[in-house]
């Protein structure tokens, strides 16, 4: 079993969101799926977008607060902007187990990165073939996988178009990629113990 926070992207914490956390608790593990909007569902990727942007620091601030009563030995994963949070996270906070990270990459080198991948933790990055959110993310999940090291990075790309194509309750979901990414985040999950 692997302890897990699971972080939303911009539309907030959806009901697809927390469908993906309970898949993952049904096959065993303890997932917190905190709320970094209060509620708030933008009802566009745009308006979701301006949220954060409005939030600025405190955005940081809060996927802080979720964090800090839980014990070191996380799972991080986010998806598209919570992907970063999960990705500074499993980088800044000491005793990662591991990251999934989805629809989004941060460089670990150059003007917007977090520091170094830590050595020893495992992460798999997924994202979308057609997505072109994730298209400007490539070249940084590559790096990412590459740094981590063959045995420990993992990089999965999908014949999905749109962004989000991981979130059952919007238009842009697509259910076999899906599917695809929840099973190799369950084996992953598994393979941590």
């Amino acid at each position: 079993m692997a302890e897990v926070v699971l972080f939303h992207h911009a539309r907030g914490l959806t009901d697809g969101v927390r469908e993906f956390a309970e898949a993952l608790r049904s096959a065993g593990h303890v997932v917190h799926s905190p709320d970094l909007f209060d509620g708030t569902l933008p009802d566009s990727l745009d308006a979701g977008l301006a949220l954060i942007r409005e939030l600025g620091d405190e955005l940081d601030a809060r996927a802080d607060r979720a964090v800090e009563a839980l014990p070191p030995e996380l799972v991080y994963a986010g998806f598209s902007v919570g992907e970063a949070a999960a990705q500074r996270l499993a980088q800044t906070r000491p005793g990662a187990r591991g990251a999934l990270l989805y629809e989004s990459c941060i460089p670990v080198t150059g003007e917007w990165a977090f520091g170094p991948w830590p050595a020893g933790v495992p992460v798999q990055v997924h994202g979308g073939e057609g997505d072109e959110f994730f298209a400007e993310d490539l070249p940084a999940a590559k790096e990412l996988v590459e740094a981590a090291g063959p045995e420990l990075g993992e990089l999965f790309l999908y014949p999905a178009d749109g962004h989000l194509f991981t979130d059952s309750s919007l238009p842009t979901y697509d259910a076999a990629a899906a599917g695809v990414v929840l099973e190799r985040s369950v084996a992953f999950l598994a393979q941590l113990g």
